[in-house]
């Protein structure tokens, strides 16, 4: 199995034989080894060969200063390969099977860290409302779920806590989060412990 993984990888990198539509719809930077647009084409190309589970990192969102021209960047970095995934993936009919999940580990605060002038201010890191956006697999397309006040601090409405997102994820998955248990270090756990509900507001 070793052998296959390894000898499947040049087959795999190879982007020579993709069209010039699918550049278009990527971008130019897509032809580039190791950028986030070319890493959303090999999402899909990996899935294309049945990986069940694929991750891309994109790094560098950690603005406690600089974040105008920081975030300007990181977005431009962003965008069209996310949107391009998708639509990949839609066109070719794979979307349904398969869920895309976007999201860091928190958000920002909505007010100023550090020095605050139009060019250069920052934020801090911010656990307690933030966004994450999922597409495909069962989820409905185009739901907003949740609110936070209006300085956003605080979620006043539909909050979704960590536990709840991964019974969500499991739900997609096929994989009931009450039954899936596993033993560690004497006690029988769940991923979601003893906490944790599908949120079914945002399925299709």
């Amino acid at each position: 199995m070793a052998y296959r993984m390894q000898a499947s990888v040049p087959e795999l990198m190879d982007l020579t034989g993709e069209e010039k539509c699918v550049f278009d719809l990527y971008g130019e930077a897509a032809r580039t080894p190791g950028t986030f647009a070319a890493c959303c084409l090999n999402a899909r190309r990996l899935a294309e060969r049945g990986v069940r589970n694929i991750q891309i990192f994109h790094r560098g969102w950690d603005a406690h200063g600089r974040l105008p021209a920081e975030h300007e960047s990181q977005c431009r970095d962003v965008d069209q390969g996310c949107a391009a995934l998708i639509k990949d993936l839609k066109q070719r009919g794979m979307l349904e099977d398969t869920l895309v999940v976007w999201g860091g580990e928190f958000g920002r605060t909505a007010y100023c860290q550090g020095q605050l002038t139009r060019e250069n201010y920052g934020r801090d890191h911010h656990p307690k409302a933030f966004t994450m956006w999922m597409a495909g697999a069962g989820v409905k397309p185009g739901h907003l779920h949740g609110q936070t006040d209006d300085f956003g601090y605080n979620v006043e409405k539909d909050p979704v806590h960590v536990h709840d997102f991964h019974a969500t994820l499991m739900y997609l998955f096929g994989v009931d989060h009450e039954r899936l248990i596993f033993k560690h270090q004497g006690r029988r756990y769940r991923l979601t412990d003893v906490h944790g509900k599908v949120v079914k507001d945002i399925l299709s």
